[in-house]
C-alpha cells in the first residue's frame, strides 16, 4: 500500500518523536515503512561544497520540494513513507495533496512559549541571542496547514501513545479529508 504520512510542525514540536513511534507501530504490525527525518535529509540534500546551509524561505521551499519528490518516488514503490519535517509552506501542502499517493498530513500544533521552553536544539535561544536568523515561526513566515488530516494540539495534552493510536486508526481506516 503506497502512502505518505507527512508530519509537520515547528522545531521542537515532537515531529520526530511521533514519527519514530508511528513507524515502530506500523512495522510491529507488519507494514513496510521508510522513515525520513527532515534534519537528516537537510544534511544529505543541502550540503553544498562550501558546507554552508541556507535557511531562507526560498532555500527551505526548494528543499521541501525535494523531500516531497523523494517521498513520491519511494511511495510509488509500494511502501509507506513517514516523514518528519517543518516544511510549513502552502505550496508544498498543495503539491503533496495533488502528487503524493495516499497523502496524510499531520500537523503538531504547539504554542511558541512551549517550543521555547523545550528548545532541544537551542534554536530559539540562539535566535534570541542574535546568533541565527530565518527561524520558522519567528522571523520566517510559515503557513499552518489549512486542511491537515490530523491536528495534534498541545492544548489537548494527548500522550504520545494516544496520538500514535489515533494516527494509526486513521491511517488504517483510510480516513482522509481530501
Amino acid at each position: 500500500m503506497s502512502q505518505v504520512v507527512w508530519i509537520t510542525g515547528l522545531s521542537g514540536a515532537g515531529k520526530t518523536t511521533l514519527a519514530q513511534a508511528i513507524v515502530k507501530h506500523l512495522r510491529d504490525n507488519g507494514q513496510h515503512v521508510i522513515f525520513l527525518d527532515g534534519d537528516e535529509l537537510r544534511d544529505i540534500l543541502n550540503r553544498p561544497l562550501n558546507n554552508v546551509q541556507s535557511h531562507d524561505r526560498e532555500s527551505r521551499l526548494a528543499l521541501a520540494m525535494q523531500y516531497a519528490q523523494l517521498c513520491r518516488m519511494l511511495a510509488m514503490q509500494g511502501v509507506i513513507v513517514v516523514i518528519a519535517t517543518i516544511s510549513l509552506f502552502k505550496e508544498i501542502h498543495r503539491w503533496n495533496r495533488k502528487n503524493l499517493p495516499g497523502y496524510f498530513e499531520v500537523y503538531i500544533k504547539v504554542p511558541l512559549e512551549e517550543l521555547r521552553r523545550r528548545d532541544p536544539k537551542s534554536i530559539y535561544q540562539r535566535f534570541n541571542c542574535g546568533e541565527i536568523k530565518n527561524v520558522a515561526g519567528l522571523d520566517l513566515k510559515i503557513d499552518e496547514p489549512l486542511n491537515a488530516h490530523l491536528i495534534i494540539d498541545h492544548a489537548q495534552k494527548n500522550s504520545l501513545q494516544k496520538s500514535v493510536i489515533q494516527l494509526s486508526n486513521l491511517l488504517q481506516n483510510g480516513q482522509r479529508s481530501d
